[in-house]
């Protein structure tokens, strides 16, 4: 060993220690953490209080700035112990909104929607059913002890399955569905069930290691305050809640989910047809497209069938991306022109309408990037 490595050998040593004794740390924070679930449950309180979060965040940045720490890095760290504390408390039970447990069916449970938020509900201490094609038999039996049902099953067949249940439910059971878009299988519930009805909407995916800051949305129908002890469990589970007019959240999705697909199809689609390899564009991409190309590959990582019945899913969303396409034709048209001052002006003229939401929008994804590039470039 040459003398100027002997000479990082104790520097070295050192560091190995100060990084177990953190891990020591983490370990003994991960009991205390567990302790403090057990004590939640118990006292029925939620998973995620965002005001003592951003509080605890605060604090630590100050404190480490104090320290000589980057306060931006120290509350990145922070906040990754706590979501680790959360996905801790998705291994355990879970606080109950009611005095005593909701019988709850889900349509589709054996789907992965289904499936997590049985789990869930199961590890609460709800009474949970599931019925998927092989046993709608069981439906008869269930039926006089149901407290809320929840439709969760793809969208080309959400309304059918839902007509399905007309009559076969008891007047007071509430008759929901997990569907991303609101109005119609709103409507087909409200003809189906006299009772209570609600939409909702989960803002995520199946493969969600937890509930915590995951956004539920409500659509109220009919009755919707029976379904309060609902919203109250979700927010115990560490959810955000929020409600919305069924035509407006639908307005939305619209371009959320619709046109975002499609573009991704779009992407996608030219790449296949100019044989530009995702892995070979990687080794030439910047930070930002490759976080482009990982939101892209991950849409084709997933079922097509879904997808399409997400893009197909009704009329409204057809016709907007018909004027997107007729959109699309009147900016082709700078660039059979070379009309660089065209683009100028269209650029500008778009960058007026973000406002302030673009210096957000840099902000946010150049901590993405920044996240991005440090893991995997």
């Amino acid at each position: 060993m040459s003398h100027r490595h002997k000479d990082l050998e104790s520097p070295r040593k050192r560091i190995d220690e100060i990084d177990e004794q953190i891990l020591d740390l983490l370990s003994e924070r991960g009991e205390i953490v567990r302790d403090v679930i057990k004590r939640k449950v118990e006292n029925q309180l939620p998973v995620f209080v965002p005001a003592r979060e951003e509080e605890k965040s605060k604090a630590f940045k100050e404190l480490a700035q104090n320290k000589g720490i980057d306060p931006e890095w120290a509350e990145d760290f922070l906040r990754m112990i706590m979501t680790a504390s959360r996905a801790t408390q998705s291994q355990e039970t879970f606080p109950i909104a009611t005095e005593e447990p909701k019988h709850i069916l889900f349509i589709g449970g054996e789907g992965g929607m289904g499936k997590l938020y049985k789990r869930m509900a199961d590890q609460t201490g709800h009474i949970t059913y599931s019925i998927d094609k092989k046993n709608w038999h069981e439906l008869e039996e269930m039926s006089p002890k149901l407290d809320m049902v929840i439709v969760t099953v793809p969208i080309n067949v959400t309304e059918s399955v839902i007509e399905r249940l007309g009559g076969r439910l008891k007047k007071d059971t509430i008759l929901a569905d997990f569907t991303s878009n609101k109005s119609n299988p709103i409507q087909a519930m409200l003809q189906a069930h006299e009772g209570p009805v609600v939409g909702l909407h989960p803002m995520h995916g199946p493969d969600v290691q937890n509930l915590s800051k995951q956004l539920m949305v409500f659509c109220d129908a009919r009755d919707g305050e029976q379904a309060k002890w609902f919203q109250d469990q979700c927010e115990l589970w560490g959810m955000r809640v929020i409600h919305a007019d069924p035509e407006k959240h639908d307005h939305v999705m619209h371009l959320v989910q619709g046109l975002r697909h499609f573009v991704a199809l779009l992407h996608g689609s030219f790449m296949e047809e100019y044989d530009l390899k995702p892995t070979d564009m990687l080794d030439y991409s910047s930070p930002i497209y490759r976080a482009e190309l990982m939101m892209t590959g991950r849409i084709f990582a997933q079922d097509a069938e879904l997808y399409a019945d997400i893009v197909f899913a009704n009329k409204e969303r057809r016709d907007l991306l018909l004027k997107f396409f007729d959109h699309h034709k009147k900016l082709v048209q700078m660039v059979e022109k070379n009309d660089r001052e065209g683009f100028i002006k269209e650029f500008e003229g778009v960058t007026d309408f973000f406002g302030k939401f673009a210096t957000q929008a840099l902000n946010e994804s150049g901590y993405l990037i920044n996240r991005l590039a440090d893991r995997f470039a």
